[in-house]
């Protein structure tokens, strides 16, 4: 099992020791360090039991598994469940799966659901209380349910390579691999590779042989090219929502929990606006990962298509990969998209809050937004033609985050998730 432990020894560096003394701060990363620390392990003894149970997991293919990876805040959610509802298709993560991703727990967890079912449910009366108590705070922006579908993030998390962890250790620039593996060393890219194809065959191997595999992935944006590297045959869907929406969202979501354990830490302070650069960097590298893949194997969604029709943004997916719509799926996209026209979200938010600007979103994504007519009507995105070769990785090519433009105020924008 892969664990980055050199960004995790220099995340507690910079936070313990290179910021004036706070004890709140301290107690906050002390205490959820021993946590994270408690779960690896623990993952890992589980992982450990599955080579001596379920060793037949190491020969499971994964064929042509279908990786959605935007930016995140673009919509991949609603994408996810719109493509989980073909269940004959797709076998797709679950949240309590992600968080153990173990044949042996899996395993455990189904003989209590069994029990449970004929006990009366009290188990699952007692999850669904907790998870409105743990979860329900961010039902507005990301509804979370330890039995619905989930991306693929605590992966990432328990090998100290996923931008989440700028939560407890809101270091973007130091830290600047952990949100973007793709810039990792190549031997740590490798391993970190290598333990993720085994969570896949884990998961193929317990849940879903015979379906193919559907992940979703935002914090892959930076770690895209690493995915094709090991799943040749992948195929991926990207979603692309202007960044004047996507980027100040997801920022959002992360000012709150930094004031949490440190409240010195201002809206549109320096955080904010680097955790801006790294989610600007990520529309990049998606956009040039597009000359990269073979076509056949690439989608692109007009977020603003997938709002206002997602049962013919669907159907013209499938057919793009050749895939056939049942007439059961067709008959729940419907019922998808008249629950989407009625839905409102009441995440409220402004780049200016965060010392952004529109002339700063333009300076580092003015090719990107003209690529795909983010500014005009929605249309279907225009998808990649040709071949193209693609190019060899060269991870010093991102370790560096762009420059950060001056703050200027704009009008502000409601969500629409």
């Amino acid at each position: 099992m892969f664990f980055n432990y050199q960004g995790f020894l220099k995340a507690l560096y910079l936070s313990l020791f290179q910021r004036p003394f706070r004890l709140r701060r301290w107690f906050y990363v002390l205490f959820f360090s021993v946590l994270y620390l408690a779960f690896v392990a623990f993952v890992a003894v589980g992982r450990l039991l599955d080579h001596l149970f379920f060793p037949g997991f190491k020969r499971t293919r994964i064929e042509r598994p279908v990786f959605v990876i935007a930016p995140p805040r673009s919509g991949t959610s609603f994408l996810q469940r719109l493509l989980c509802a073909d269940e004959q298709r797709f076998v797709h993560w679950k949240m309590y799966q992600t968080i153990f991703p173990s044949i042996c727990f899996q395993a455990v967890f189904n003989g209590l659901a069994w029990i449970d079912v004929k006990c009366g449910g009290v188990i699952w009366r007692l999850m669904q209380w907790c998870e409105r108590k743990w979860f329900g705070g961010w039902d507005e922006m990301h509804r979370m349910r330890l039995d619905q579908p989930e991306e693929d993030q605590a992966l990432f998390l328990y090998a100290f390579a996923s931008e989440a962890i700028f939560m407890l250790f809101p270091f973007v620039v130091p830290l600047w691999e952990v949100g973007f593996p793709d810039a990792l060393p190549p031997p740590s890219r490798r391993a970190l590779m290598a333990y993720y194809r085994s969570c896949l065959q884990r998961h193929v191997y317990a849940n879903g042989r015979g379906r193919t595999l559907l992940v979703k992935s935002t914090h892959a944006s930076g770690a895209i090219e690493s995915i094709l590297e090991t799943f040749p045959d992948a195929r991926f869907i990207t979603i692309v929502r202007h960044p004047d929406e996507a980027i100040p969202s997801h920022v959002s979501l992360f000012v709150p929990v930094w004031q949490a354990h440190s409240p010195e830490i201002e809206k549109d302070g320096d955080e904010s606006k680097a955790y801006a650069a790294l989610a600007a960097e990520w529309y990049r590298h998606l956009h040039r990962f597009r000359a990269r893949v073979d076509p056949a194997n690439f989608y692109s969604i007009d977020y603003r298509d997938l709002r206002a029709d997602p049962a013919h943004t669907i159907a013209t997916l499938y057919r793009h990969f050749g895939w056939d719509v049942s007439e059961s799926y067709r008959a729940r996209l419907r019922e998808f998209t008249e629950q989407q026209h009625a839905f409102q979200s009441a995440h409220c938010y402004s780049l200016e809050e965060f010392g952004l600007s529109k002339q700063w979103i333009r300076e580092e994504l003015g090719p990107v937004i003209e690529s795909y007519g983010l500014d005009g009507k929605a249309a279907a995105v225009q998808q990649p033609q040709g071949g193209g070769l693609r190019q060899t990785l060269a991870p010093d090519r991102y370790r560096q985050p762009p420059p950060l433009g001056q703050p200027a105020v704009i009008h502000g924008v409601q969500e629409a998730e």
